[in-house]
């Protein structure tokens, strides 16, 4: 099949992709390095279903972009005929508040859901970076959270179901009020952490959380990592229940920050606790209101504007994560790094920000992974330039698992034409 130039797709799908908008490429479509031949802004289902059953026809190779918080997450992508563009998909399309579920497009953003919902004191208690930006497609094909996974989950565990259109251009719903799912597959979870390589996510329908009423977050300074384990420790070991603990570490500092969101009796009198229980091993503060938003917003956005600094994201046993946060502050400065890790101390979730050389990361990289059993932890590049995620295996040794998710990926998108190369072993 002849290869269309991008003028001549444009023109021929106009009539093809149902009312979406069509255009050509611009520099802010650029991904990977690479600009896709075509763009197309759906603003229904409908429209998705049309585009995804043109692209089939025309064997297109089709990425999705919503907020573009997350771009450069991920293996690059082998090639990009079509990008889907989320933005005109931004409703809140039911919110049913007597049942705290709410079904939503997949290009609203966070900030703007919530917004919403908070009319009746209700949210997504989700706090990824650029909640602005970030939007609920992303969110759920990252599997991205933030801080507040401590309390209240990641994305995987609030989503009760989905929408989503095939590589073939059919639409498959799954959980939610109507259930059509694709034979054997619980298609909501699939997707999430997906990477859209399996499907280009319309809706998702979500339990959703009542909004505290007040919050208080606990900042202990630490003189040492092992002072910072014994203090998750014993938070972890106590009956207090707070929203978020996060350590923050770097070469000379280690800090944790302790949230406690509640009634107002119940957040001054936990962290008071907290205060009580942990003041033996560092200087204890407790933020609330400006001082306290200011600490989580500064919190999430450490690494903004930061182009050179690669991300990963750490996952392990909770009994292993300080070992590894000793060994990557001995490997680091062997190897002339600057890092922070940050992150769900509790869960062995932490993300690693990585300064240097390239060759020095890609080093950095492979020696953390060395320090990990497959199956019992994965270091994977969360985000970085285009030149480091060609020089390293993005996602890291994935074991037996890689059988079933190719397996998974044939029955979706069996010519790989969703993402392509964007998913562990090149899926």
């Amino acid at each position: 099949m002849a290869v269309l130039s991008p003028s001549v797709l444009v023109e021929q799908s106009r009539s093809r992709v149902g009312q979406s908008v069509v255009r050509a490429s611009t520099e802010m479509d650029l991904i990977d390095g690479m600009h896709p031949r075509i763009v197309v802004e759906p603003s229904t289902a409908d429209d998705v279903v049309a585009t995804l059953a043109w692209a089939s026809t025309e064997r297109l190779t089709v990425m999705v972009a919503g907020g573009r918080s997350k771009q450069g997450w991920g293996a690059p992508a082998s090639s990009i005929d079509l990008l889907v563009s989320t933005a005109r998909l931004n409703r809140v399309v039911e919110h049913r508040h007597g049942d705290l579920t709410a079904t939503v497009e997949a290009g609203a953003t966070l900030a703007s859901v919530n917004s919403e919902l908070a009319r009746h004191r209700q949210w997504l208690p989700w706090d990824p970076p650029w909640s602005d930006r970030a939007t609920i497609g992303g969110i759920v094909a990252t599997n991205d959270s933030g801080p507040r996974r401590h309390g209240y989950g990641a994305p995987r565990d609030g989503i009760i179901g989905v929408s989503i259109v095939r590589a073939d251009g059919e639409l498959a719903k799954s959980g939610g009020i109507v259930v059509k799912n694709v034979a054997g597959y619980d298609v909501s979870r699939l997707v999430t952490g997906s990477f859209g390589c399996l499907g280009v996510i319309v809706t998702a329908t979500f339990k959703l959380s009542p909004i505290a009423i007040t919050s208080r977050t606990v900042a202990v300074e630490l003189d040492s990592l092992e002072s910072a384990e014994s203090v998750v420790r014993s938070l972890s070991l106590s009956a207090l229940t707070p929203t978020a603990m996060e350590l923050v570490t770097a070469a000379g500092k280690n800090r944790l920050l302790v949230r406690f969101e509640s009634i107002e009796e119940a957040s001054a009198q936990q962290s008071q606790e907290a205060c009580a229980l942990v003041g033996s091993f560092g200087q204890t503060e407790i933020l609330s209101g400006e001082d306290e938003s200011n600490l989580w917003q500064q919190h999430g956005v450490q690494w903004s504007g930061k182009p050179d600094v690669t991300l990963l994201k750490l996952s392990c046993v909770p009994a292993e994560l300080f070992p590894l946060l000793q060994f990557l502050r001995m490997a680091s400065r062997e190897n002339g790094l600057e890092y922070v890790a940050a992150g769900r101390a509790s869960l062995g979730v932490v993300d690693i920000s990585l300064e240097g050389s390239i060759g020095a990361q890609v080093r950095m990289i492979q020696l953390l992974r060395e320090q990990l059993t497959v199956g019992r932890g994965s270091v994977v590049v969360r985000n970085g330039s285009v030149t480091l995620r060609r020089k390293i295996d993005v996602w890291g040794e994935i074991g037996s698992g890689l059988r079933v998710m190719k397996a998974v990926k044939s029955r979706f998108d069996p010519d790989n034409r969703l993402s392509p190369g964007r998913g562990p072993g090149g899926l």
